[in-house]
C-alpha cells in the first residue's frame, strides 16, 4: 500500500535537487523507527532543512505534537531548519516554521487560512525569493 504523500515527498526532492539543494526523502519516516525523522532532509553545504511533509483534501491538518516535537530535536541536532510542508489539493505548497503552528491541545492544526498568511512558498525556504504578504 502506497503511504499517503509519498508522490508529494517525490516531487519536493526534484524541485529541491532542481535548485541546488541536494534532497532524500528519509525513507524510515512516518513511523518506521523509534527515532525522530523528517520525511524530506535537503541542504546546499551552507543551509540544511528538515521538512516534514503532509498533504490533505481537505482545508486543515491536524499534525500530533510527537511529529513536530520530533522534527524540532532532529532539526536542533541535525543542524537543519524545520518545516512543515503542507500541499493542499489543488493549491501550491506551503511552508510553514514550527514557531508558525497553531497548537490545540493534543497538537498542531495548520487550516488554508493561516497556510495562505504565514506559509512561505519553496522559493522563499531556499532564498530565492520574497513574497509579499498582503494581509
Amino acid at each position: 500500500m502506497a503511504r499517503k504523500g509519498y508522490k508529494e515527498e517525490i516531487d519536493l526532492v526534484k524541485i529541491l535537487w532542481d535548485n541546488n539543494f541536494a534532497a532524500i526523502r528519509a525513507p524510515a519516516s512516518g513511523g518506521a523507527t523509534k527515532k525522530p525523522l523528517p520525511d524530506v532532509i535537503a541542504g546546499n553545504g551552507d543551509r540544511y532543512l528538515a521538512i516534514e511533509v503532509k498533504t490533505t483534501s481537505k482545508d486543515k491538518i491536524y499534525i500530533s505534537s510527537n511529529r513536530v516535537e520530533g522534527l524540532r530535536k532532529f532539526s536542533r541536532i541535525f543542524g537543519a531548519e524545520p518545516y512543515i510542508g503542507i500541499k493542499f489539493k489543488y493549491k501550491k505548497w506551503f511552508f510553514l516554521p514550527l514557531d508558525d503552528l497553531e497548537k490545540t491541545k493534543k497538537s498542531y492544526k495548520i487550516d488554508l487560512k493561516l497556510a495562505l498568511s504565514k506559509g512561505l512558498d519553496i522559493y522563499e525556504v531556499i532564498g530565492k525569493e520574497k513574497q509579499i504578504k498582503f494581509k
